[in-house]
């Protein structure tokens, strides 16, 4: 076993050729990055000698110190430089728009890490570089996943909203927990037709195991070796090189993440007892003619990034609704006001009650403005040099969308932090414009999933408020508990954990909870 063998194993030759060539190919970037005249790179802090902007880098919440260096620097897009590694943000969506809608063919690139195939992460469509793959994954999204297409999924995503309706009215102290159950449930559901009971479902935990191990260990500044990629090469057992131990125990898990559903869909499939998702739907369009459009690895990534992406995502936007409406029952009775005059109380809301209730509309775009679920998105990367108002954005940038400063612009969003639906409005009481969140991207990387993420967050929201009543949660003594009105960090951003009550609004409602629920059964 690897974990038996000794650490006093010599380095070989290979592995001290490779950390020699490692740290002078180093010293000899800096050196010549430091002796070359200096190109008018974006506004930032000053970087130090060798370690450039190490020191300035934040160690949490990055999104707020780079909007911060916005407003020290006094331009929307600044710039770092980190052991020769330029890192350049965007902190105005006017700047954001410009590079990643107009010049998409220079910024649709992904960096690549080590960490990524090592842990068995460069299957996430998400994560690819652009180019053909990417692109053979994308025709596959969209033939699932556009707008259109998306909706035959609607009835899977009501039946188990309404679950979660019946389990919050069976246990209503463990909301946060019952949000966590529906969102794997919807996407188990969808991807794969696997009907998840409970949060302690084996493909459930696994899947959540992967990806939590993955996201902490994924971006460049959370372990050395993608700073300094030949590090890969080194063995496992060596101190201090624990990420090869970390990247093994991962791939394993992530392996069994694409496998065990895929295994399970193809059998039900052969026996004739699969019903409708996306990845059935994806393998029965996969032959043409008798012929075999697409390898099985491509469409085993796709359904494996369905899940991967979509579920703490979800999760995030749905507990930021829950806690905004803890802070602000005043939003809830404007909600319910107008839920009453166009659905009545004698149904639940349904799909098709959305282009009739355009405060519910406000309320699920102010959801996904005020907390934005990927602060900081995934990196693109410049795949050439390009010129921005007089600053250079040199080819290989990390190129960062600050989300979080953008939908906080006080220009564009007064009062930001107040949760307020009504921004949404234009003066004669129509919904405005602003209807694509930022939190969905920008650009050809744009989340393909945001149609179907989109209506269950938007049902959620609907079914919730036509059916409860949300206030603070009560101490031993009767006194409110305040929920934390702040969020974790890391890639995704979800609100601190916070109680909160909830109550029926009437016995009426809940015998169409209890209906709904048995008729998805």
């Amino acid at each position: 076993m690897d974990s038996l063998i000794r650490v006093e194993r010599p380095l070989s030759q290979l592995q001290l050729l490779l950390l020699a060539a490692s740290f002078i190919g180093f010293m000899l970037h800096l050196w010549r990055a430091r002796t070359k005249t200096m190109p008018p790179y974006p506004p930032g802090p000053p970087g130090h000698f060798l370690l450039g902007n190490v020191k300035d880098m934040p160690s949490a919440k990055a999104w707020i110190t780079f909007a911060n260096w916005s407003k020290e620097y006094d331009s929307p897009i600044v710039h770092a430089n980190v052991l020769g590694q330029h890192i350049v943000v965007i902190n105005s969506r006017k700047y954001a728009n410009e590079l990643f809608e107009k010049r998409s063919h220079i910024y649709s690139d992904r960096p690549t890490f080590p960490m990524v195939e090592l842990m068995g992460w460069s299957y996430n469509s998400a994560l690819l570089p652009y180019g053909t793959k990417w692109r053979r994954h994308r025709r596959l999204f969209h033939q699932v996943l556009k707008k259109d297409a998306a909706t035959t999924y609607e009835p899977v995503e009501a039946k188990k909203i309404h679950e979660l309706l019946y389990n919050l009215l069976s246990e209503p102290e463990a909301v946060l927990g019952h949000c966590r159950t529906a969102t794997a449930a919807i996407i188990m559901a969808t991807v794969y037709s696997h009907n998840v009971q409970s949060a302690s479902d084996p493909l459930v935990q696994l899947a959540e195991t992967a990806v939590a191990q993955a996201s902490s260990n994924l971006l460049p500044q959370t372990t050395l070796v993608n700073v300094f990629p030949s590090l890969r090469f080194l063995p496992g057992w060596l101190p201090g090189v624990k990420f090869q131990r970390l990247a093994r125990e991962c791939r394993k898990l992530t392996e069994d993440m694409q496998r065990l559903p895929w295994d399970s869909v193809r059998r039900n499939m052969a026996e004739g007892t699969q019903r409708q998702c996306v990845l059935s739907d994806l393998l029965e369009g996969n032959t043409v003619h008798g012929r075999v459009k697409d390898s099985e690895e491509d469409l085993r990534a796709v359904a494996t990034t369905c899940y991967a992406a979509g579920v703490d995502t979800t999760l995030s936007q749905i507990s930021t609704f829950f806690l905004s409406m803890t802070l602000n029952p005043h939003i809830q009775q404007r909600a319910r006001a107008e839920i009453d005059s166009v659905v009545g109380t004698s149904r639940l809301p349904t799909f098709a009650d959305r282009p009739h209730l355009p405060y519910i509309e406000a309320i699920y775009r102010e959801v996904m403005r005020w907390r934005p679920v990927l602060p900081l998105a995934l990196p693109h990367r410049a795949s050439e040099d390009d010129w921005v108002d007089g600053y250079l954005i040199p080819k290989g940038s990390y190129v960062m969308s600050n989300l979080w400063a953008m939908s906080h612009d006080e220009s564009v969003y007064p009062e930001p932090n107040v949760f307020k639906p009504e921004r949404f409005f234009n003066a004669d009481g129509t919904l405005n414009d602003d209807d694509t969140p930022l939190a969905f991207g920008l650009g050809r990387r744009i989340c393909v999933g945001r149609h179907m993420a989109s209506s269950a967050v938007w049902l959620t929201i609907a079914s919730v408020l036509a059916t409860f009543t949300l206030t603070k949660a009560k101490d031993a003594f009767g006194n409110d508990i305040e929920p934390v009105d702040d969020c974790t960090d890391g890639a995704i951003s979800q609100p601190i954990p916070y109680k909160c009550c909830l109550t029926p609004r009437s016995e009426e409602v809940r015998s169409l909870i209890e209906t709904a629920r048995s008729e998805s059964f």
